[in-house]
């Protein structure tokens, strides 16, 4: 099963995507998004946020690929990098490496183009490879059938993806609403599927990149992985429908509700996680102003942009001595802001109101 010939994206037809349930789904999915983007500028530090949220989306992202490692994992990796026993919580970690990577991007050209991608894709995948330039590439079902055969031909591959820029960047291309175009975006580039490994994670990537870079969002914090994590067999079977017959407007449509759906319900969980990030956020400022003379709002920003932290990051973030830093971090502790754990000769201290908010974010 190899699928239709991929579309060039400028003779998709605006019309197969002006439904009334397309409209009424992306009016719904809009409202929300534009309710995080202005929750997510309230928190001061626009950091805070960048990483944790990151953190939780590389765990999710990986897992859709069976990479899987808990967040204990994920967290003391992130403390402790050069300590990883878990390859998966060391691929997860470069998922954020990439991510940041691709933000900083975004934000310095205002585009997002090919080179950005294989750039995110290297950082993922830790090699040079580019694009693919050899034959050979199938997917593959869970019985190891071939369910569908990407486009083999380099140049193909190389002019498919200069398609796909332009269709990014250039809003007339397809005159349809910025989320209707990302739905659209995601499925172009799963189904040329351009790289030899880390199309998925890339892809999804590119997802909030693209957000991004249409306003739609100022800092990347909104990420469908978990939605598609939870709704695995409706993503591959409606991806794979479009691609065997791609210019069928009623598959289109089903396509693009699955991805409006994704951002409506991923945008209004995300509005809980970021609210309760400031609540805790702003309760840890009251209490340890109210209640320790070393307050400060770089020690604030500490605790929330590591949900594990240690005395080497307070040293490097406050700018104080390896011993002010520890009795900083031991009075915290007495106060049960945070839980020192001994690893090897050194500690690290969880920040619990931080990490109780994002493992049981993980169940909603």
């Amino acid at each position: 099963m190899t699928g239709s010939p991929l579309l060039p994206l400028n003779r998709l037809d605006v019309h197969w995507f002006e439904s009334p349930a397309i409209l009424k789904a992306t009016a719904r999915a809009s409202r929300k998004l534009a309710e995080l983007k202005g929750l997510a500028a309230s928190i001061p530090n626009q950091g805070i946020l960048i990483n944790t949220l990151a953190l939780q989306e590389a765990k999710d992202s990986s897992e859709i690929e069976n990479i899987v490692t808990t967040h204990d994992e994920l967290f003391r990796s992130a403390a402790f990098p050069d300590l990883l026993a878990n390859p998966a919580a060391k691929e997860v970690r470069d998922y954020v490496q990439a991510l940041r990577v691709g933000y900083a991007q975004v934000k310095q050209s205002g585009l997002l183009t090919a080179n950005h991608m294989i750039e995110i894709q290297s950082v993922l995948e830790q090699n040079n490879a580019g694009f693919r330039r050899l034959p050979g590439t199938a997917l593959k079902n869970n019985s190891g059938d071939v369910v569908y055969t990407p486009p083999q031909d380099p140049g193909v591959i190389l002019e498919l993806m200069r398609d796909l820029e332009r269709f990014i960047n250039d809003d007339e291309v397809l005159d349809a609403d910025p989320l209707i175009k990302m739905a659209v975006v995601h499925h172009q580039f799963e189904s040329i599927h351009p790289f030899y490994d880390g199309n998925g994670r890339t892809g999804r990537i590119v997802n909030v990149l693209y957000l991004v870079q249409k306003g739609l969002l100022d800092i990347p914090v909104l990420y469908l992985s978990r939605y598609i994590v939870r709704h695995k067999p409706d993503y591959y079977r409606l991806l794979q429908a479009v691609r065997e017959q791609n210019d069928a407007p009623q598959l289109w449509e089903e396509w693009v509700l699955y991805m409006l759906a994704a951002v409506e319900q991923t945008a209004g969980q995300t509005i809980r996680t970021v609210a309760d990030i400031k609540t805790a956020l702003m309760d840890y400022k009251h209490r340890i102003r109210a209640g320790h003379r070393f307050y400060s709002q770089d020690l604030i920003n500490n605790l929330f942009t590591h949900p594990y932290t240690k005395i080497e990051f307070v040293e490097r973030d406050l700018k104080v001595s390896r011993l002010t830093a520890t009795k900083y971090l031991e009075a915290l502790c007495a106060g049960g802001f945070v839980q020192k754990v001994k690893v090897g000769r050194t500690n690290y201290y969880i920040n619990l109101a931080l990490n109780a908010i994002l493992t049981r974010a993980e169940l909603v």
